[in-house]
């Protein structure tokens, strides 16, 4: 029955089956199956009737090695992504091995043989790999198995050498396609149950159900691509905020490095401008020094010219005495003036003795005339001689004063005359220094004039500088402020021109929905239009979750990246053009695309299928026929 269907009927997902109970409240739909994934469509966004089916990641026991992964068969009614079901659980908890699990069955075998059909549930075995090719050809297609009761026994001796895995897998079954049964095996209501759409209304009527859906979902992609454009739209508004402030804050910063570098050069300064004051304090203390120092040897120069003078002078005195006493000694008579002197003195005072003898041996008369005359003659010249001693040793006496007194006076004079000198010396020493004063203050003046001007001349030179500094700053503070207002204004511009092209880019996809609407209208359109979609399904329930959750987005990416540069193209044409020639050529467009879509999607599946074939591990929606 279900080898008839996959030959005549539309490509359907393979992974796609519909549960009418399966959105009910109070039911569970996302468990965790012993082959992995999230069961129901649900967690991925999907309608409450769609669901992937999981990957088994056990380990085969009974299956074999290198085994080639099969594909699904196009139509094929396969049932949702199944996580474990209660009883699975439970019989993980109540058994410790297989073979506990399949005797416990062993009660039930004669309801089961009589009640299920083999037909009905090898597909969804074959799906979950407790089953091969050879032992579903053996189960359904053995001439010595006419009966279905021998059928599904063989197909159970098959299922229980494969072990737990078959084991569960059987119970998964029961619970999708006989509830009842299920319920009676173990005791617990069934979790689950196999759409029925197929059987109530055909496969048509699941085209027109799927169709429908896909357009939903197609709908609610225009949304969320909507969506996503105006939150671009946001994005990059923030994201020229973000670069105004970012260079707002680049230009604080700059300004407080500036600040700090200024602020750390104004310190260098003080502290070079302290250090200079310092040595100069410290310069002009050693030059105080230095003249204190200059002026007590001035001093000590002057005492000790003074004293050398002195020496001089008295030197010179002691030179004049040492003249006069030679010139004394050259004065005094010589010892043979002396010794004739001495023999004359002596002839006299022996002449005197003579008469004064003769005169006593005389002895005349005394009164005669010419004795009185004689004596009285001799009494004369007796005072007359004193009379001359006494003038001569009062000549003497005058002559010896004043000589004294001219020795007085000469010494006198020699002394005034010294001091004259002196004072004369002193006068010049005195005059000397202070020319030499009046000329070390001409030249103090004379280089603290120097020194005014040039600090007059530095200071004018300094402010001149800072004038210039103040005003190059001010030039680079114009400038900075202008390169800022430039790239505010660039950022602005380009702000202004990206929430243009977001405004080009919505106009452009609302024209491509407009344009998708419009063949949706159709019926060949519609079914052209399942096809990459369904293959697409089928691909996406191959890959997993993170895949499913962004499919949906994905063609009408490529979709709006391919039409973009045709509307871009061809905008300047528009204008002139007709309204119908150019939904059209949109129309043209878009088919193009669809049939290139399907192609490579049917290519890509390909290769994807002959990648995964060393994936045996997990329960993969695939079937054997389409390989």
């Amino acid at each position: 029955m279900w080898g008839v269907q996959c030959s005549q009927t539309p490509p359907i997902p393979g992974a796609l089956h519909v549960s009418p109970d399966s959105h009910r409240p109070g039911r569970p739909t996302d468990r965790e199956s012993p082959w992995g994934g999230a069961a129901g469509s649900r967690a991925q966004g999907g309608p409450p009737w769609l669901s992937w089916c999981p990957r088994s990641q056990g380990q085969h026991r009974g299956g074999r090695p290198g085994q080639v992964r099969p594909r699904p068969c196009p139509g094929q009614p396969l049932p949702a992504a199944l996580p474990p079901p209660a009883a699975a659980a439970t019989a993980m908890s109540d058994y410790e091995n297989e073979d506990q699990c399949w005797n416990a069955l062993e009660s039930f075998r004669v309801k089961l043989i009589s009640v299920i059909d083999p037909s009905r549930i090898t597909p969804y075995l074959r799906q979950c790999k407790v089953l091969n090719p050879d032992d579903e050809e053996q189960v359904l297609s053995d001439p010595n198995l006419v009966i279905r009761k021998r059928k599904v026994g063989v197909l159970l001796d098959i299922l229980q050498r494969t072990g737990h895995k078959g084991y569960v897998a059987f119970l998964e079954s029961l619970e999708l396609y006989y509830p009842q049964l299920y319920k009676k095996v173990t005791g617990k209501e069934p979790t689950r149950v196999f759409s029925m759409i197929i059987d109530a209304s055909g496969e048509s009527g699941l085209t027109q159900l799927l169709m429908s859906e896909v357009l939903k979902l197609q709908r609610k992609v225009q949304d969320l691509t909507q969506l996503l454009s105006s939150k671009d739209d946001l994005i990059k508004e923030l994201r020229v905020k973000d670069s105004l402030l970012r260079k707002h804050q680049e230009r604080v910063q700059r300004l407080k490095e500036e600040c700090e570098a200024g602020s750390r050069e104004l310190k260098r300064c003080k502290d070079e401008n302290y250090d200079l004051a310092m040595r100069l304090a410290r310069q002009s203390e050693e030059k105080g020094a230095a003249l204190m120092r200059s002026r007590d040897l001035q001093l000590e120069i002057e005492r000790l010219k003074h004293s050398l003078m002195k020496a001089e002078d008295d030197c010179r005195v002691e030179r004049k005495h040492t003249l006069k006493l030679r010139h004394a000694m050259e004065q005094r008579p010589s010892q043979e003036l002396m010794w004739e002197l001495q023999q004359e003195k002596t002839l006299l005072q022996s002449r005197v003795r003579e008469l004064e003898a003769a005169v006593q041996e005389g002895k005349p008369d005394k009164s005669s005339p010419y004795i009185q005359v004689l004596e009285e003659d001799w009494r004369q010249a007796l005072q007359e001689h004193r009379e001359q001693a006494n003038t001569i040793l009062s000549l003497r006496k005058d002559l010896r004063q004043g000589e004294a007194l001219r020795a007085r006076c000469v010494e006198e004079k020699e002394m005034f005359e010294l001091q004259c000198l002196a004072l004369r010396k002193d006068s010049k020493m005195y005059k000397d220094r202070i020319e030499a004063i009046l000329q070390q203050m001409e030249e103090v003046a004379i280089e603290r004039d120097q020194a005014i001007t040039t600090r007059e001349e530095l200071h004018a030179q300094h402010s001149r500088s800072l004038q210039e500094k103040d005003a190059l700053r001010k030039q680079v503070r114009e400038l900075a402020e202008k390169a800022d207002e430039l790239q505010l204004q660039l950022f602005q511009c380009e702000g202004q021109l990206l929430a243009v092209e977001c405004r080009l880019k919505r106009q452009q996809l609302d024209t491509l929905i407009l344009s998708s609407d419009l063949e949706d209208s159709s019926p060949r359109n519609s079914q052209e239009l399942s096809l990459p979609l369904d293959l697409e399904a089928v691909q996406l329930s191959d890959k997993g979750g993170p895949a499913n959750r962004s499919s949906p987005q994905q063609p009408f990416v490529a979709l709006q990246e391919e039409q973009l540069p045709l509307t871009s193209n061809g905008a300047g044409l528009s204008g002139g053009e007709p309204p119908e020639k150019e939904r059209r050529r949109l129309k043209e467009s878009f088919e193009n695309y669809r049939r290139k879509r399907a192609l490579r999607k049917m290519q890509h599946g390909s290769r994807q299928g002959e990648v995964d074939w060393d994936n045996t591990t997990g329960s993969d929606n695939t079937d054997t026929e389409g390989s």
